[in-house]
């Protein structure tokens, strides 16, 4: 399998400025009401990122808990985390939000990184994760934007 089979993103423009979406991707309690990807539950609130070597840990469908490790981090324009089992050494996947200020709002990346995934039983469900999916997290995140910055 090619590494750029295992490398896919999505990228829009969001009509809202980056520290604002920044803070609701850099707080995992707030994930699970705009993720597009439908895999995630919950997390504890209080677990808002700061800094690479930060973990947080998320409740995902199914009740797995992943702690995720963070491994990049620019406060917001950048952030990428490493998921894995609890008490486990992360098996090599990678999911990465880049922020860019532009007119009037930001231009998003959301990109999944399993170039370094190498447990084959595992390849279907990171297979799962599509361009289409990670746009509808983006499609959702921008609702969630929009609509809080209207109740401002």
């Amino acid at each position: 399998m090619e590494d750029s089979e295992r490398y896919i993103s999505a990228t829009r423009f969001i009509a809202a400025p980056p520290e604002t979406l920044f803070e609701f991707i850099a707080d995992p309690a707030v994930q699970p009401k705009w993720d597009g990807n439908n895999n995630l539950s919950s997390a504890a609130p209080g677990q808002r990122v700061h800094e690479a070597g930060d973990v947080f840990v998320m409740t995902n469908v199914g009740d797995r808990v992943r702690e995720n490790h963070v491994v990049e981090f620019e406060e917001g324009r950048r952030i990428a985390w490493r998921p894995s089992p609890v008490g486990e050494t992360p098996p090599g996947h990678l999911w990465r939000w880049e922020l860019e200020p532009t007119t009037g709002g930001s231009l998003v990346r959301h990109s999944y990184d399993w170039t370094a995934l190498t447990d084959p039983a595992r390849f279907d469900r990171a297979r799962a994760n599509t361009p289409e999916t990670l746009r509808a997290s983006l499609d959702r995140l921008a609702a969630f934007a929009e609509a809080a910055t209207t109740e401002q």
